[in-house]
């Protein structure tokens, strides 16, 4: 699961980091642009000599200039890192972006309560974190299964903090 708790959820205080489902590893990108540099030479050694190879050529490195940045954009922006902290005097959610302002938000946890919206969110199975005056989004990047596997979790976490 895209989400591990750092610290047992019972101890205090309890560290949970959540990020995106990473489907490609470094060793796959590498494996990806060499298969796909290797399938694009294939067409072009048979055109080797012939003036058509300079006509295919520059358009075939666009194509695997355009999968390189598009692979890379995506690892980038895959690099999106949520760190929970439940603690018995204050919880606090920090977002680090990628490409954008850190965001962060922080309450105290008897009033603190843990929301799940089946389908009125952006995204099925929607859970947010409600207090201090807001209501954050928690996971958003997670597939619903893993929010509905989450927010258990969450809410005997909250419940222990507050019935210590």
């Amino acid at each position: 699961m895209p989400y591990q708790w750092l610290t047992d959820p019972d101890a205090t205080p309890a560290h949970l980091h959540l990020w995106p489902h990473r489907s490609l590893s470094r060793r796959g990108f590498v494996v990806f642009i060499a298969a796909t540099a290797g399938m694009i030479t294939l067409p072009l050694l048979a055109q080797l000599g012939q003036p058509m190879f300079w006509g295919l050529l520059p358009f075939l490195l666009l194509t695997l200039a355009g999968l390189w940045a598009a692979l890379t954009r995506s690892t980038r922006d895959g690099a999106l890192l949520e760190v929970l902290t439940l603690g018995p005097d204050q919880i606090a959610l920090e977002r680090h972006n990628p490409r954008g302002p850190h965001q962060s938000w922080q309450a105290n946890p008897y009033w603190v309560s843990v929301q799940l919206y089946p389908s009125q969110g952006p995204v099925p199975q929607y859970l947010t974190l409600k207090g201090a005056g807001r209501e954050v989004e928690l996971g958003a990047f997670l597939s619903p299964e893993e929010r509905l596997a989450l927010l258990p979790e969450l809410q005997t976490t909250l419940t222990n903090l507050r019935n210590p």
